[in-house]
């Protein structure tokens, strides 16, 4: 029987490591103009070697001068005439107010004052206006648990991700919940549940809570309904006894038909979504109105009711928060000729401390102290590396596109080019991965418009007179000819395909397929309209 034993291998083999300062030239150089100034505020709070160059604040290096001119005798001052501002003792000034060591006093220390975050509006959520309205209402304590538990597994439209029984098995799993069960405890959490979606179900906005897209207009249309006979009343099969010599006869008669015809919308509506909700998807009003029994006039009125409802009832609420955007570059014609501009507005101007390179000299610094700050040095140096390199690789990214792109910025979106991450960064001697790096999430300030860098990348297909067409200029001329086409005789993607080849654009009808699937585009059967 063999005995393990230790041994020793060498081994040879290459590998790529990264190392921390190209890790940190990848990751700034991915940045756009808001996260780099991020950054760098960021770092110039952990590094303190690192400078704002600001001349309408006085740095250390001339507070210190100036500390040494007020110290002077006054027989050796320079000038002969008294300057007041002069006579501030900016040594005690910078001392107290401008020193980090600096504190407040106790007196203010102890005095508590609201965060200047609560005077901050913030957007309602869905959660929050449900939660508001659930608290109004007087309910069991359980119940109201359940339902604030229905009210956390409401996805971004407002409809319950979870079923009943993964939602009653969720609230036995809480700690504390089965202290209070007994033998028939999943039963009794299930209609738990049940009576919360319901609750929850009956709050507003109208809807939330469904669980598909039937449920959800069909408590839209049960709140409408609802209210319709609050405010006019439930119609009766007896009739009602006219007045004599009524002057308004005309109208009211007008009324009640008006009233009653939007009552029938109502029944049709909701006959439609409980049982003929796919016929409606396919927009086939004539056999629609045949499955439902009613008639076409009746079936049209009913869709259009339908129309009114929100399917998604949840995005009132839940909206998504304005994404600031700033030109990471301008794009200028000056002289007949496009130039490119970096966007340096706010951005911090980096210096090495003087401060700290004395330190570094100074035979009276500790040892440890000058490590430090040698270490500190390195990280500095190779963020402002970083920097600079950033934005060279930007301007010589974003000069190739410019000298591309020429009609484009003269003509419009009609004259793109089509234009691949890899073309350019094979002429500015680069990977195309850092191309791809330089021009992610950073836009530019064109003629046309605020653009996104990557716009002006895209894929083409033969076009007239052997050129090529982008990608873009290609999906429009697909949706312009869909919008332009007979309601009732839509065109199949084959003759879209021949008509765009009689253009001279070479494309297949799989291909028609994709690019009218990619901008949401329904189907020629889902476009045809029936009367």
């Amino acid at each position: 029987m063999a005995l393990l034993q230790p041994k020793l291998n060498l081994k040879v083999s290459q590998r790529q490591v990264l190392t921390p300062g190209l890790m940190q030239m990848v990751s700034v150089l991915a940045l756009n103009k808001l996260e780099l100034k991020e950054m760098i505020d960021a770092e110039m709070v952990e590094n303190p070697v690192l400078e704002e160059i600001d001349e309408s604040v006085p740095m250390l290096d001339d507070v210190s001068g100036l500390e040494k001119r007020l110290e002077q005798p006054a027989e050796e001052a320079a000038t002969p005439t008294k300057d007041i501002f002069n006579e501030i003792d900016f040594g005690t000034y910078f001392q107290e107010y401008l020193d980090p060591g600096y504190r407040t006093q106790p007196e203010y220390e102890d005095s508590e004052k609201p965060s200047f975050e609560n005077f901050l509006s913030q957007p309602t959520t869905l959660s929050d206006h449900l939660a508001w309205q659930l608290g109004a209402l007087s309910v069991d304590g359980k119940l109201s648990e359940a339902a604030e538990f229905v009210i956390g597994n409401l996805d971004e439209d407002g409809y319950l991700a979870a079923s009943e029984e993964e939602l009653a098995a969720a609230m036995n799993a809480v700690p504390g919940a089965q202290a209070e069960a007994n033998g028939h405890a999943p039963l009794a959490a299930l209609e738990l549940v049940r009576r919360a979606i319901d609750l929850v179900q009956r709050l507003d906005p109208t809807g939330v809570g469904a669980r598909d897209l039937r449920e959800c207009l069909a408590l839209q249309i049960a709140a409408q309904k609802q209210e319709f006979d609050h405010l006019y009343g439930i119609p009766t099969e007896e009739p009602v006894e006219e007045a004599v010599e009524d002057p308004h006869r005309g109208f009211r008669i007008e009324a009640e038909a008006q009233i009653d015809e939007r009552r029938r919308s109502m029944e049709v509506a909701a006959l439609i979504v409980d049982r003929h909700l796919p016929q409606l998807q396919k927009r086939d009003v004539k056999n629609l109105a045949r499955a439902a029994q009613v008639t076409a006039e009746e079936a049209h009125a009913g869709i259009d009711f339908i129309r009114t409802l929100d399917p998604r009832p949840g995005r009132m609420y839940n909206r998504e928060q304005t994404r600031l955007i700033e030109p990471d570059v301008f794009f200028v014609k000056r002289g007949g000729e496009w130039v490119v501009s970096m966007n340096e507005e706010d951005l911090p101007s980096l210096r090495l401390s003087q401060r700290y390179r004395r330190m570094l000299v100074s035979s009276e610094t500790d040892k440890e102290v000058k490590e430090y700050v040698k270490e500190r040095f390195r990280s500095a140096l190779q963020l402002m590396r970083n920097i600079a390199q950033r934005k060279s690789t930007i301007l010589r990214t974003c000069e190739v596109i410019v000298r591309r792109q020429q009609d484009f910025l003269d003509r419009g979106v009609e004259a793109l080019r089509p234009m691949m991450i890899k073309e350019v960064a094979e002429e500015i001697g680069v990977h195309p991965s850092t191309v791809s790096r330089a021009v992610a999430n950073k836009y530019a300030h064109t003629p046309q418009g605020v653009l996104e860098l990557r716009f002006f990348f895209s894929e083409g297909a033969n076009g007239p007179e052997g050129a090529d067409t982008p990608l873009l200029v290609l999906k429009r001329k697909v949706r312009k000819l869909i919008e332009d086409e007979n309601p009732s005789k839509p065109l199949t993607d084959d003759q879209l395909a021949a008509m765009l080849q009689s253009q001279g654009i070479q494309l297949t009808r799989r291909t028609v397929a994709k690019y009218r699937e990619d901008m949401n585009i329904p189907s020629t059967h889902q476009r045809r309209k029936r009367d």
